[in-house]
C-alpha cells in the first residue's frame, strides 16, 4: 500500500511541522517560519542548514518484506546517507554520492515482525513521497519530547553516516522524541530562541560553544540561558554539554578549556541546568575525528554512549 502524506506523518519523527509541495512531496521543518526567516537574514550558512533532514526518521513496527519511497534532495552539505535499521542493526545504506538527486529507494526486509528505523540524511535537505509498504506500519512509541540545540556536531557532520551521528547513537538508547535544531557553524545566539507554538519540550539539551571559544565576552552565553529559561521556564530540565576537545589548534586548547569553565559557571547558576563535561565525551586522539574537530563514526559512537551513561548517572 502507498501511504498518503497524512499517514506518512504518523511514522515521521523529528519534525516541528510539515508542508506538501506542489508536486506532492512532503517537506519537514524543525524550526518555525519566523526562526527560518531570522536565519535567512543572519547568515547564509545557517539558513542553508536550518531545514536539513538532521535526526529525522521514519520509525515503525511491521511484518512487511519490502519498503520504498520516492525522494528529492534540494540541498546537499556533505556526502551523507539514507539508512535503514532493522531491530537495531544497520540493514541498508544509500550514500548520497552514489544516487541521483531524485529517485526511488527500495529495501527488502527480513521475515517476521520487526522494528524499523529509516534515517534521512543529516547534512542534506530531503523531501519524500509515495511511501510504499506491503504490510501495516505501526508508529513507534517514543519517550519524552526533547529539544536538542547545537552546532554542526549536533546536526550530524563528521561521521558522514546519518545513523551514526552522536545524537542518533544516543537516541537509539534514550528513545526520546527529539527535535534536533543543530546547525553547522552555530553559536550561542539568543536571536533564534523563540516560542514555538504548540511545541512544549519536556527536556532541553544544549551543545554549543566550539565555534566561539575565542570570545572573551561571555555576555552572549549569559543572555542565551536567560532567554532560554524565560521561554520554557526555570523548572524544565536543561542539559548543558560543554565543547569537545579540538585537535585542530593545539595552541588554542588553553583558551578552549578556559572557555568551557566559564560556560560551566554560567549554566551552573540555574537550578534546572545540569552540566556534562564535553572534554570527557570523546578521547583526545585524531583517530576519533574526521578533521580533529568533528567526531567521525568511531568518535560519535563513543560520544553517544558516554553521553547516555552521563545522562543516567546525573538523572537527567
Amino acid at each position: 500500500m502507498v501511504l498518503t502524506n497524512e499517514e506518512l506523518k504518523k511514522i515521521y519523527f523529528g519534525a516541528y511541522e510539515f508542508e506538501e509541495t506542489p508536486d506532492g512531496y512532503l517537506q519537514s521543518f524543525q524550526y518555525t517560519k519566523k526562526q527560518i526567516e531570522y536565519f535567512k537574514g543572519a547568515f547564509e550558512m545557517w539558513y542553508e542548514r536550518c531545514t536539513a533532514s538532521t535526526a529525522k526518521t521514519l520509525e515503525f513496527v511491521t511484518s512487511a518484506n519490502k519498503v520504498s519511497f520516492e525522494y528529492k534532495i534540494i540541498w546537499k552539505g556533505s556526502p551523507d546517507s539514507f539508512e535503514i535499521l532493522v531491530d537495531g542493526l544497520v540493514y541498508g545504506i544509500k550514500y548520497i554520492k552514489d544516487i541521483m538527486d531524485t529517485g526511488t529507494i527500495e529495501w527488502e526486509l527480513p521475515e517476521g515482525k520487526k522494528n524499523v528505523v529509516i534515517y534521512l540524511p543529516a547534512d542534506a535537505t530531503v523531501l519524500i513521497k509515495k511511501f510504499t509498504i506491503d504490510a501495516e506500519a505501526v508508529p513507534a512509541v517514543k519517550g519524552p519530547k526533547v529539544l536538542w540545540l547545537g552546532d554542526s556536531i549536533t546536526q550530524g557532520y563528521g561521521p558522514l553516516r546519518s545513523s551514526n551521528t552522536y545524537v542518533s547513537v544516543a537516541n537509539r538508547i534514550l528513545n526520546y522524541d527529539i527535535l534536533n535544531q543543530g546547525i553547522g557553524g552555530y553559536i550561542y545566539d539568543k536571536n533564534s530562541l523563540m516560542k514555538m507554538e504548540g511545541y512544549d519540550p519536556e527536556k532541553i539539551i544544549v551543545a554549543l560553544g566550539t565555534n566561539q571559544y575565542g570570545d572573551s565576552d561571555m555576555s552572549k552565553i549569559e543572555e542565551y540561558y536567560e532567554i532560554l529559561t524565560g521561554i520554557y521556564g526555570d523548572d524544565i530540565p536543561i542539559l548543558c554539554i560543554t565543547p569537545l576537545w579540538r585537535g585542530d589548534s593545539v595552541d588554542g586548547l588553553p583558551t578552549l578549556i578556559s572557555f568551557c569553565e566559564k560556560v560551566k559557571d554560567i549554566a551552573g547558576r540555574y537550578k534546572n541546568v545540569r552540566i556534562v563535561d564535553g572534554m570527557k565525551m570523546v578521547p583526545h586522539f585524531p583517530e576519533y575525528f574526521l578533521d580533529n574537530l568533528h567526531p567521525n563514526c568511531l568518535g560519535c559512537e563513543v560520544y553517544g554512549r558516554n553521553l547516555v551513561d552521563e545522562i543516567k548517572k546525573i538523572g537527567f
